[in-house]
Formats: structure tokens, sequence, C-alpha cells
């Protein structure tokens, strides 16, 4: 995709076809929101809580990782949206790929889910994860202010990002619960 969209390639005429048909579609307020939904002001207090509440319960190197997984987001989006220098759909302003609001949206709610998933209503967190993320993508292109493309890119990006924090999130697991586990075993009186 990446390469599509930097060399004009087909794929990029297709998107722009797409997007010069879908922008500009549904009720504005709606679709306004939707793409609100991967602002920073938004979805990063939503990873915030998923946080706390790790914490609370006494994780330590959960929580880190998936605070870890927010910063570089824009560390890694910002210098792609430099070097693609992909105008927006209803502007001549550039620096539309990746979106920076898919990317957000995704690794906040995602990494929020990923945090929760071990605790009793983790189960209903990654679905809620995957229809924000889709919501605010469709909201973003419906608006007008990204290509399909711009969103597609930055599913894909932080897909393999959110791969790699649940990997990570999987051993940091283990060794929480070991350390709770010694923690715990060495308050238990031996008899």
């Amino acid at each position: 995709m990446t390469w599509q969209v930097s060399a004009g390639g087909p794929l990029r005429s297709a998107d722009e076809r797409v997007s010069h048909a879908l922008a500009g579609q549904g009720p504005r307020p709606l679709t306004e929101l939707l793409a609100d939904l991967g602002s920073m002001l938004v979805a990063v207090p939503v990873l915030a809580v998923a946080i706390g509440y790790a914490l609370w319960r006494g994780q330590r190197a959960r929580p880190l990782m998936a605070a870890l997984a927010m910063v570089a987001v824009p560390l890694v989006v910002v210098p792609l949206k430099i070097w693609i220098d992909r105008p927006g759909p209803l502007t001549d302003a550039t620096g539309y790929y990746p979106s920076g609001h898919t990317a957000t949206a995704m690794v906040a709610y995602g990494g929020a889910a990923l945090l929760l998933a071990p605790h009793r209503h983790g189960n209903r967190a990654m679905p809620a994860a995957v229809l924000l993320t889709l919501a605010t993508g469709i909201g973003l292109i419906l608006r007008g202010y990204h290509w399909p493309l711009d969103v597609l890119g930055s599913l894909a990006l932080c897909g393999m990002e959110l791969l790699a924090l649940e990997r990570a999130l999987r051993v940091a697991g283990s060794r929480d619960l070991s350390r709770s586990t010694r923690r715990s075993s060495s308050r238990t009186p031996t008899g």
C-alpha cells in the first residue's frame, strides 16, 4: 500500500476514485463523531483508564508496555507522513498517509482491550476496540479527512504493533503473575 501511495500506482488511483464517491456521505454530525473517536483527547484517556486499572490490579510491566506502544504511534506515523507527503482528499495540505487518528484509535482501544483481556469483562473489550477503530476509519473517510488507503495503511501498521504488544503482554503477564505469587507465598506462614 505504501509503495502504491508513494509511487502513484493504480491502487492509489482507485483509492482516490472511491474516496471522491464516499466523501461527504452520511449525516455530518455522526460522521464527525466517528472521526473524533480517533483523536488523542478521546482514545488516549480510554487507554489511560485501562492502564490505571491494570496498575490497581498489581500489574507493572503490562501497563508500561501498553503505554510505550501508544508513545510509539507518533514516532512511527509522523515520519511516514513526512516521507510520503500525500495531500488530503479535500485539501492541498500534505501529510495524510498513514492516518494518525486511525493509528491512535487502534493502539489506544486495542491496547486497552489487551490489558483488560485477562479480567472478567475482557472478552467484550476486543470486539469493542475493533468496532471503535473501524468506526473511526469510516468516519474519517466519509468526512473526507482521509483517503481509504490512509486508513488501511494505519490498520496494517498498527495491526503489526498490536500483535507485538500482545506477545509482549503475554510474557509480561506471566512475570506479573509470578511476582504476585511470590509476594503472597512470602506472607504465608510455613509450618
